[in-house]
């Protein structure tokens, strides 16, 4: 499909960083994931929360997340159309999947979230253009 405007290069380089923050995002909860699979005491766990889970089992749930984030992010870059859908789709898991994991490590959850809103934020106002581009 083409476009009737012309390519942003500021619409680029924003799809660029979210792909980038995808990367970063899949790393983070990689070596967060592999955290607590090795030492299911390492986050703090808070009682009395509505997602209660074994440290462990959330360690497996962030670093499979963590590959599949870091893949999006790299089909972004190389252009994929499916890649913005998947890579919203993600970003707004990854983002469900940090709220539900802030008693462990609230900070980092925030942190999580935040990239995973300005992800989704990226790829849905600037995505289409970063197709019609080479980087």
């Amino acid at each position: 499909m083409t476009q009737d405007r012309p390519t942003s290069g500021a619409a680029i380089g924003w799809t660029a960083f979210a792909a980038f923050m995808m990367f970063l995002l899949g790393v983070w909860w990689f070596f967060a994931g592999l955290a607590g699979i090795l030492n299911d005491e390492i986050f703090l766990v808070t009682h009395k929360y509505v997602f209660k889970f074994n440290v462990q089992t959330w360690g497996w749930i962030h670093l499979l997340l963590g590959i599949v984030v870091f893949l999006g992010g790299l089909a972004l870059f190389r252009g994929e159309v499916w890649a913005r859908t998947v890579g919203v789709i993600l970003a707004g898991l990854s983002g469900i999947i940090g709220f539900a994991w802030l008693p462990y490590y609230p900070v980092w959850g925030f942190i999580l979230i935040a990239v995973s809103i300005f992800v989704v934020w990226a790829l849905t106002v600037h995505g289409r253009d970063i197709v019609d581009s080479a980087f």
